[in-house]
């Protein structure tokens, strides 16, 4: 009873009785223009070209396609059908039908249909304010002011010339002292590489000495013929490596000798 008392007049919330496109979302650009290559998916607004395909070479077709005696024929079938005495199977009690719950014509009421299928004047209900509601924050008619009719700021009147009282300036007056500004010694001169054409640059390098007698040189015992592979083959080199796994057993060594 209380749900019942928030409602006025007869309207109470029901299903809609078909789709709303609210209710359902869209996908959105999600899916791609078709192509303009290929047979497959191609754009049917646009010219196609003719295709050619090379196909494979059909076998021969067989002539014998019977699977031979590979089935089991029962012994009680004939060319006339089944043989034999009629059989029957045991089975169990078939459940009991329900009851049909369809609605009888008990159950429509046909008097309450005159707003949906005979047009009547719109009408009009009496609801409670909702809790969930806040309280508004829409400014009152005292938050808004008229526009002035004096001074500068005025919209629909038109204003005298306004004349304001300044302070003197610090720069470029007559009392601003002139020794502090820069002379010409405070600015670089400009790189001429910068606005003309760059001439080509040079650079000192160190000077190099050709070897005498005194550079030391690598003698004989330096160098390793016998170890050179990139002008002749190398044989096979082996390594003996530990063999580690789980399975093998530990050493065991006899105290008693």
């Amino acid at each position: 009873m209380p749900s019942e008392e928030l409602w006025v007049g007869s309207w109470r919330p029901h299903r809609p009785k078909g789709p709303i496109a609210a209710l359902y979302g869209s996908p959105g650009p999600k899916y791609a223009l078709p192509g303009l290559i290929g047979a497959s998916q191609h754009d049917p607004t646009k010219c196609k070209a003719p295709m050619f395909s090379f196909g494979a070479r059909h076998e021969e077709a067989n002539t014998n396609c019977s699977p031979g005696p590979r089935y089991l024929i029962p012994s009680n079938m004939t060319r006339k059908g089944r043989s034999g005495t009629p059989a029957f199977s045991l089975l169990g009690r078939p459940k009991q039908l329900q009851l049909s719950r369809v609605p009888g014509p008990g159950q429509y009421s046909p008097e309450r249909s005159g707003k949906m299928t005979i047009r009547s004047a719109p009408a009009y209900s009496l609801y409670g304010r909702r809790r969930d509601r806040g309280n508004t924050q829409t400014p009152g008619p005292a938050t808004y002011t008229l526009p002035p009719m004096l001074g500068c700021k005025t919209v629909v009147a038109t204003s005298a010339p306004n004349y304001t009282l300044q302070g003197r300036s610090r720069a470029g007056g007559l009392h601003e002292d002139t020794n502090k500004t820069p002379g010409p010694a405070a600015y670089k001169v400009v790189d001429p590489s910068i606005y003309r054409q760059k001439p080509p640059q040079y650079s000192i390098k160190g000077r190099n000495f050709a070897p005498e007698e005194n550079t030391e040189k690598p003698g004989p015992g330096a160098h390793y013929p016998e170890r050179v592979t990139l002008t002749r083959a190398k044989a096979p080199s082996f390594t003996f490596g530990l063999r580690h796994s789980q399975y093998l057993a530990p050493l065991i060594v006899n105290m008693d000798e």
